[in-house]
């Protein structure tokens, strides 16, 4: 298995650490490869049940390496490339298990595509955020534009793909891109803290729960009709029972058996 993106396990937790950084962690044909194999296998294994992404050597992802973008680039070839992105990227997406994203570093074009598939974005002092794709002439990808969009709003979204400023940890905190800033020396031990709190959680609750906030953009009918099914699927959970019955013998809840 190539080393471009090392898979570590932390009991329950996953971490996907992107290893290239003498590119600046880009995603080369190495690095997909490895999330082509690794996330279905992440998403499969019962026993996983958060995923922290980071990189090494103090940068996140500079984003796609514009290395493999030489020579003439069909329709047919882009179609094939984004189809086997979207193949792994659309299972992080829409996956229940949680995903913390550590931005120890730049995160730029594809590489702030993927610090927004976290569901908790965390950054340490040293990161930065840029768009990118302006730059090169192309489309922001890898879900960018959903997801830049639902964190900051259309107004922000296009501001920051389309002038391609450089946004620190501090702005990125103020406007919604992120969730929380850490010093750099704590970001790595913070990220797996709160993965293990995660996991530790109840699955079926915390998984639920994300599908509402996903949901959020519905009509109200269409979002109450999914409402009223995930807190079918929850009451009905073993998480529920456990949670209640802790409750009423005034213990601490054990959701990870």
């Amino acid at each position: 298995m190539s080393d471009a993106m090392i898979v570590e396990r932390h009991g329950a937790v996953t971490v996907f650490r992107l290893n290239q950084p003498a590119s600046r962690n880009a995603l080369s044909f190495e690095m997909k490869n490895r999330l082509i194999a690794e996330v279905p296998a992440f998403l499969d294994d019962a026993s996983a049940r958060c995923l922290v992404i980071t990189g090494s050597d103090g940068v996140f992802c500079a984003g796609g390496d514009i290395r493999t973008m030489k020579g003439e680039q069909t329709a047919a070839s882009v179609r094939a490339r984004m189809a086997s992105s979207h193949a792994w990227l659309s299972r992080l997406m829409t996956t229940e298990k949680p995903i913390i994203a550590a931005v120890n570093g730049p995160a730029v074009g594809a590489g702030l595509s993927l610090a927004l598939l976290g569901d908790i974005v965390m950054s340490s002092e040293d990161a930065y955020f840029m768009g990118g794709f302006a730059k090169l002439g192309v489309v922001p990808d890898l879900g960018l534009a959903y997801s830049l969009a639902r964190s900051v709003g259309a107004q922000r979204a296009k501001e920051v793909l389309l002038a391609n400023r450089k946004i620190l940890p501090a702005e990125a905190l103020a406007m919604g891109m992120i969730s929380r800033v850490v010093p750099t020396a704590d970001l790595e031990r913070s990220a797996l803290e709160l993965a293990q709190q995660l996991a530790d959680g109840p699955a079926t609750s915390l998984g639920l729960t994300k599908l509402m906030v996903n949901s959020a953009y519905r009509t109200p009918a269409e979002y109450l009709e999914q409402e009223a099914f995930a807190q079918v699927m929850a009451f009905n959970s073993p998480e529920f029972r456990e949670g209640v019955d802790a409750f009423l013998n005034k213990r601490p809840p054990v959701f990870n058996r």
